[in-house]
């Protein structure tokens, strides 16, 4: 098994955020597997804002944009908010997703996508259903199945607990096995209907 180009998204702006907690530990865990991963803190980055103009001239843009398009898979983690993912991820999204302008191209065509979210309760466990339909739909992304989903009630002394975090650790083996699976494809999507 050779290793994968595998980033860590961490889309929180909040400085106590337990998504990042999540983000750190999925880095961890990916490196022990033998993969490349980086962490790419959002919160550290001075996000500007996305206006789909000026943002593509910024250096970040096209670091980010890099990062994405050399992926074999990502890992986005962010929090959830009021039923639905943050607002930041959306951001990284619809900045490094533009496409059809004949002038940028999305970066996330045929990339695994991995979600790993904290929540404040643990009902919110749907919250990555229509990000992820689009990400399907509109880049032909394949979505794991598997989510890391940790609410509020999963933390034990600021660890998590063993069912989430047993959890967490099968999540980023299922993103490993079908980053694998897919590198070899045959295919290659471009922005299509």
């Amino acid at each position: 098994m050779s290793a994968l180009v595998l980033p860590v998204f961490s889309c929180s702006l909040d400085p106590r955020s337990k998504s990042r907690e999540l983000a750190v530990t999925s880095v961890a865990l990916l490196r022990e597997a033998g993969h490349h991963t980086e962490l790419v803190d959002l919160a550290a980055t001075g996000l500007p804002t996305f206006d789909n103009d000026r943002v593509f001239e910024t250096a970040l843009f096209a670091q980010l944009h890099e990062t994405i398009r050399a992926a074999d898979g990502i890992v986005l983690s962010f929090p959830i908010y009021n039923w639905a993912p943050g607002a930041t991820v959306k951001w990284l999204i619809e900045s490094t997703g533009a496409t059809g302008d004949g002038e940028h191209t999305a970066a996330w065509f045929d990339k695994v996508v991995t979600f790993v979210c904290a929540a404040g309760l643990p009902h919110s466990y749907m919250a990555t259903t229509s990000i992820g339909q689009s990400l399907m739909a509109d880049f032909k992304c394949i979505i794991n199945p598997y989510v890391g989903y940790v609410s509020g009630r999963d933390w034990v002394d600021d660890q998590l607990s063993d069912d989430r975090g047993y959890r967490l650790e099968k999540t980023l083996r299922v993103h490993v096995e079908l980053a694998q699976l897919l590198r070899a494809r045959s295919y290659s999507s471009d922005w299509e209907v």
